[in-house]
């Protein structure tokens, strides 16, 4: 069973420490994973040019909100000094658009840093477009020892191993009264599976079951609070 330690570490700029096995995860309030040994940045359903898209379709929604991401991820760089970054999937809304090119132009802010692309469902540019940019691609697993790092969850883990994913958009509701409630992203593990909120701010939340829950660690602006640890709800 995955364990917490380090409870102290928690409060240090919002993280959640949390280890399964060996492998040591920082549970970010951004909505990212900075894994420690590795010194990799995860960060899952970007979902840059959406804003584009839908202005394309007559919906006016402002291109700051993609903008608001980057300097997030700048951010999370500065804070972890992580030498790698993956994208777990989705961090192009579909169809080709000038938000693209505004993505290149921010990873080619950092030519230090290798950043990687596990495809995803919303991952369908034309491949010239990929293959002229300096994302590394994978359109199957990336595998990093024990973990096993996908767009959507996996099945048939074996044991000791860890599924890091996106794609659902996990959420939790939580109920203040009979008639106040809200929903909070959230990272969710059940099954050797852990389920990354996404990261762009342009994207909507799936409610979970908290009931068939191993763990679940809500992200607040503030730090990222476990609610529920190994089947326990605290």
């Amino acid at each position: 069973m995955p364990k917490i330690f380090n409870p102290l570490a928690a409060d240090i700029d919002g993280k959640y420490i949390w280890q399964h096995e060996l492998v040591t995860l920082h549970l970010m309030k951004e909505k990212a994973i900075w894994l420690e040994q590795e010194n990799a940045l995860l960060l899952a359903d970007t979902h840059f040019g959406k804003a584009a898209h839908f202005r394309k379709a007559g919906i006016p929604v402002p291109e700051s909100i993609h903008l608001d991401d980057f300097h997030r991820i700048s951010n999370l760089l500065d804070k972890t000094s992580a030498s790698t970054v993956i994208f777990l999937g989705d961090l192009f809304h579909s169809e080709s658009n000038e938000s693209w090119f505004t993505l290149l132009e921010f990873i080619e802010l950092f030519p230090q840093l290798n950043f990687h692309l596990v495809m995803g469902n919303h991952d369908i540019l034309p491949e010239t477009l990929y293959q002229g940019s300096t994302l590394k691609i994978h359109k199957g697993n990336l595998l990093l020892g024990n973990l096993i790092l996908s767009h959507e969850p996996q099945k048939g883990l074996q044991k000791g191993s860890l599924n890091i994913c996106g794609h659902i958009h996990p959420g939790i509701v939580i109920r203040k009264s009979s008639i106040q409630k809200f929903r909070l992203p959230a990272f969710y593990y059940k099954n050797n599976t852990l389920i990354m909120p996404a990261f762009g701010q342009f994207t909507g939340l799936y409610s979970m079951d908290l009931k068939t829950a191993e763990c679940v660690m809500v992200a607040t602006p503030e730090k990222v609070i476990p609610i529920k640890l190994n089947n326990k709800v605290g």
